[in-house]
């Protein structure tokens, strides 16, 4: 059976990490590294998100507000309050909470953000920076799964990864980031005709296409370790992430649970960019 990598646990230590670099910084320029999100409308799930995000960073000793517009603000200003937040010298990080409204173009919004305040790291300036391989702001969740395969002493290098998905969110961030440390990668998707033979192959699985179970326990190959990036809401209530839990247990040597697994590690590494963009910007 597999190990469980243990996000909240994980995630804990990470926070305690940041919580020792804010009061640094603290120490030595005499204010908290600043963390500021938009968050525009009443969505339910974004709503608790950012309510996570604000009491995560006050635990961590980052200080910051959360801009709360209404879901008919226009582009102009939402435009207008990013150019007061990027300018503002004690503002380390933006985090626009995305999705936005329907009548809000989420990539208008996410280019107007200053590259060196990207916390998300889905600014085109930080993609191409990670696309190079240089340093910079990286997204939250790739680096959360990074993390993890370190955590358990997977060394990526010359392993078979399969990303399943595509998103800039998520699936072609960590393929780059995997490649980085000499994995050779594969990308796959919903519409991979021979899915269950790339699984098979994969010493690596990160599944983050966000279908119910998707990824049959059997395809998985012993020793592998599973990334699973899923989050679904089933008929019941309950949430399943894209991979069979259970079956995938019974071959795999580690894997993330749904939920506990890779969702607290966003959170804690959103925090750890906060204090990247404090120090990069106050050198």
């Amino acid at each position: 059976m597999a190990e469980l990598i243990d996000g909240k646990a994980l995630a804990k230590e990470v926070r305690a990490e940041v919580k020792t670099r804010a009061e640094a910084f603290a120490a030595k320029h005499g204010r908290a590294p600043g963390l500021h999100v938009v968050l525009v409308g009443e969505d339910p799930a974004s709503q608790v998100y950012v309510r996570n995000k604000q009491r995560a960073a006050g635990k961590a000793g980052i200080a910051g507000e959360v801009h709360r517009l209404p879901a008919e603000t226009t582009e102009a200003d939402l435009l207008a309050l990013i150019a007061e937040l990027n300018a503002a010298p004690g503002i380390d990080g933006i985090l626009v909470q995305l999705p936005l409204p329907d009548h809000l173009d989420d990539q208008t919004i996410v280019d107007a953000i200053d590259p060196e305040k990207d916390v998300d790291g889905l600014h085109p300036f930080n993609a191409g920076l990670l696309f190079v391989g240089r340093h910079g702001l990286r997204p939250c969740t790739p680096s959360g799964c990074m993390r993890m395969l370190e955590h358990v002493g997977c060394n990526p290098k010359g392993k078979r990864a399969l990303v399943l998905g595509r998103s800039t969110l998520v699936g072609k961030p960590i393929a780059l980031m995997l490649l980085e440390k000499h994995a050779t990668v594969t990308i796959a998707h919903s519409r991979t005709e021979d899915l269950a033979e790339r699984v098979g192959e994969a010493d690596i699985v990160v599944a983050a296409v966000g279908r119910a179970e998707l990824v049959q326990g059997d395809w998985i190959k012993k020793g592998a370790v599973v990334i699973d990036v899923g989050i679904n809401r089933l008929e019941d209530g309950s949430l399943t992430g894209d991979v069979d839990f259970g079956g995938a247990s019974k071959h795999a040597s580690y894997i993330t649970p749904v939920p506990g697994g890779v969702g607290p590690m966003t959170i804690a590494m959103l925090l750890s960019n906060t204090v990247d963009a404090a120090e990069a910007r106050t050198r």
